[in-house]
């Protein structure tokens, strides 16, 4: 059984006992019940909700629990059932508790979850907001999980179309509102691709709590500027949640990518959502959980040809290709790679969205590089990450990453002198990043260079790193 699920027995949900803590929301009981019947330990408790042990130990121990979101993230990692969710307080998930039940044109209702209005979903997120802002542990300290990734990607493809976008609130809302978000969305996005995730990720969180917030719940928008406002506000949020995975907060991006995701079904931008699919690909690969990436990726593709984006199906094929070159399936990650080949010879970039314009030929070849990397195939993976340096020098971050691809493979070439040698070049641009990711893979390097530090240049760069970086992983 794998190490986020819990199994549950469920009789445990119709016990007194459990109906009594739902209704008052105690949850620190609830984890010493569900400990009890089902024998988890704090450990597996917090893999199945999203929470580090420690905080999990911290509720159990009395802490209160009053942020719906984590409720929601414990009620789905616990397997809830809806008349358990609704003493909690929460919304039901099966269509079965509610008079508005989905029905199939079999007549029967239909097992897909309850779709949230767009003002459910934006609460939601705009509760996040305001943890992170006020840098609540609950959030700081949840944890990825890969399941928590199905029923939103669920929802994107099944969920009906949520209701207009449309409010009669005190404020007007127009273009240059929403121009100003999107303007300040390309900033933070150069900024984040220049210094890093970590250099503005707090500002766009109180950015979406000051500025956003007021905006989308005290403004007057018809359903065509509501859209528009919300796929403004679903670029920003995309961006939050790419800045903390690239700070390795990876449950706290998790929750970004996800609301976004809410969000992006809401203002019928399916390209918006077929990027924000690829993000989540991203994600899991990078984390080892590559099933789940290379369903994301594909999920992704589709979405893609649905918006008639073929820049984007390449993006979301080599997500896949990497997916696969990760799970050592050498196969499958070629012919995704062809594919997305295939796909951006033929693409039209006169239309792009703006926020795809970092996907170009250098990308492309580094996730080449990454994938014959990952698969042992050096001579290639040399050959498309040295292709992959010819790009645009605005991406500090991303050539950091392609210098250190480069010097790992020279390493693995046994060539540490010409590996040490990119890696000072790739440590120079990573001092001036604050990017977790940036940091690992130069710590990698040096794990890597460590059994030649006999030759003057390669303890030259180890220990350069150490002096550089310091106590930072």
């Amino acid at each position: 059984m794998p190490l986020d699920h819990l199994r549950i027995p469920g009789e445990f949900w119709s016990r007194e006992r459990v109906r009594d803590v739902l209704r008052v929301r105690d949850i620190g009981v609830l984890f010493r019940l569900l400990s009890r019947h089902t024998g988890a330990s704090q450990t597996r408790i917090g893999a199945a909700v999203g929470l580090e042990q420690g905080y999990v130990s911290r509720i159990i121990a009395g802490r209160k629990v009053t942020s719906i979101d984590v409720l929601e993230r414990i009620a789905d990692g616990c397997g809830m059932p809806d008349e358990a969710r609704m003493m909690l307080g929460l919304a039901p998930r099966q269509r079965s508790c509610h008079r508005d039940m989905a029905v199939g044109p079999n007549g029967r209702e239909s097992d897909v979850p309850v779709n949230q209005s767009w003002r459910e979903d934006i609460r939601a997120a705009m509760q996040l907001w305001e943890g992170d802002v006020n840098r609540r542990d609950m959030l700081r300290q949840a944890v990825f999980s890969s399941a928590g990734y199905t029923l939103p990607a669920l929802r994107w493809f099944t969920a009906p179309t949520s209701q207009p976008v449309a409010q009669n609130g005190r404020r007007t809302v127009g273009q240059p509102d929403i121009d100003t978000i999107q303007e300040m969305a390309t900033t933070y996005r150069r900024l984040d691709n220049q210094y890093g995730g970590g250099h503005n990720r707090d500002t766009v969180a109180r950015y979406l709590h000051h500025e956003v917030t007021p905006l989308v719940t005290e403004g007057r928008y018809d359903p065509t500027t509501g859209r528009r406002l919300l796929a403004a506000v679903v670029e920003l949020a995309q961006l939050a949640g790419w800045q903390a995975y690239d700070m390795a907060e990876h449950g706290l991006a998790q929750r970004y990518l996800t609301h976004a995701l809410d969000l992006a079904r809401a203002t019928e931008d399916v390209g918006l959502g077929a990027e924000i699919l690829a993000a989540m690909s991203h994600q899991a690969t990078y984390l080892g959980h590559t099933a789940t990436g290379v369903d994301l990726a594909r999920a992704a593709r589709q979405t893609a040809h649905r918006a008639g984006l073929t820049v984007l199906a390449a993006e979301a094929l080599v997500m896949e290709a990497h997916a696969h070159a990760a799970a050592r399936d050498e196969r499958a990650c070629a012919t995704a790679l062809h594919h997305a080949e295939r796909a951006l010879d033929r693409a039209d970039r006169s239309s792009d969205p703006q926020w795809l314009g970092y996907f170009d030929e250098a990308y492309l070849f580094a996730k080449f590089g990454h994938c014959f990397h990952a698969l042992g195939q050096n001579q290639r993976a040399e050959r498309f990450a040295a292709r992959s340096l010819r790009m645009d020098e605005r991406y500090v971050r991303g050539k950091a990453f392609n210098l250190v691809l480069l010097a790992s493979i020279h390493a693995q070439q046994g060539e540490p002198e010409r590996a040490s040698a990119i890696g000072t070049e790739a440590l120079t641009l990573t001092s001036q990043l604050r990017s977790a990711r940036a940091v690992r893979y130069l710590r990698d390097l040096q794990t890597q260079l460590t059994t030649h530090r006999r030759l003057p240049a390669v303890r030259h760069f180890v220990t350069r790193v150490d002096v550089v970086l310091g106590h930072r992983r």
